[in-house]
């Protein structure tokens, strides 16, 4: 992937400098970059499935079909284990900061990679907050507390909230669940808490196997984005939920 930045260079710079610390299965390998003059370059490694949120949002434009819920699953799983990497696996943990789907890019066996390093943050080892200069990230996936500090201290916690819009995305747009309409008054994840088990069978391809990962992805979601970065679990906790069974996992207060 060919990806061109302009401004005064800080970002690209910090791409080039954070993933370079990088080797993981769900982080997108770099292959090189290119600085001259103005133009600056960055070049992944090609991934012919490209982003997420070509299926995330319903509009896959090569006319493949949905991916199965298993799929999905696994894709879940994939960028869960890339962030716990990057949280705890790294020499020095990073903070991605802008985790959505536009930024989830998928290999020719559909393998999640998180890509795009430019608003991310090295943080020292044992150090549990971070200071940043203002909100970064995008609209939608951004953590409270990165724009309120009175919703607790910005950490890597901002990364789980992203996470989880990004996976209750992925729920909502395999239902096909029509957010102009019943959704519309309500914020879309209460919508999810407040229908969890009718949204698990309201489709006639979810069978009782898919049901369970719908549940599954749907509670951990809503764990994920709770407003209090304490109430949320780490990347470490978002696995164990995930490999747990269904009947473990309790939905959190409203």
């Amino acid at each position: 992937m060919l990806k061109d930045t302009d401004g005064d260079g800080e970002e690209f710079m910090n791409e080039v400098a954070t993933i370079s610390r990088t080797s993981h299965v769900n982080i997108v390998t770099l292959l090189g970059f290119c600085l001259q003059g103005s133009k600056r370059a960055l070049v992944y490694e090609y991934m012919p499935n490209g982003s997420l949120d070509k299926y995330t949002l319903g509009n896959n434009s090569e006319g493949d079909q949905n991916l199965s819920w298993d799929r999905l699953f696994d894709i879940v799983v994939g960028i869960a284990r890339g962030l716990e990497y990057l949280h705890n696996g790294c020499n020095t943990p990073i903070v991605h900061f802008d985790i959505k789907p536009q930024n989830i890019l998928l290999d020719q066996d559909f393998c999640p990679k998180i890509s795009d390093f430019g608003l991310a943050k090295l943080c020292r080892q044992k150090q549990s907050k971070i200071s940043i200069a203002g909100a970064r990230g995008t609209v939608g996936y951004i953590a409270p507390e990165v724009f309120n500090r009175s919703y607790g201290a910005v950490s890597n916690k901002s990364d789980v909230y992203g996470y989880g819009m990004v996976v209750l995305e992925m729920v909502g747009a395999r239902k096909q669940i029509d957010v102009s309409t019943d959704t519309s008054s309500k914020y879309f994840p209460q919508w999810l808490y407040e229908n969890l088990d009718h949204c698990g069978a309201t489709t006639c391809d979810v069978n009782s196997g898919a049901t369970e990962l719908v549940r599954k992805m749907t509670i951990v979601g809503l764990w994920c984005i709770q407003f209090r970065p304490t109430d949320r679990p780490s990347m470490s906790k978002v696995l164990e939920m995930l490999e747990s069974n269904t009947t473990d996992l309790q939905l959190p207060p409203n």
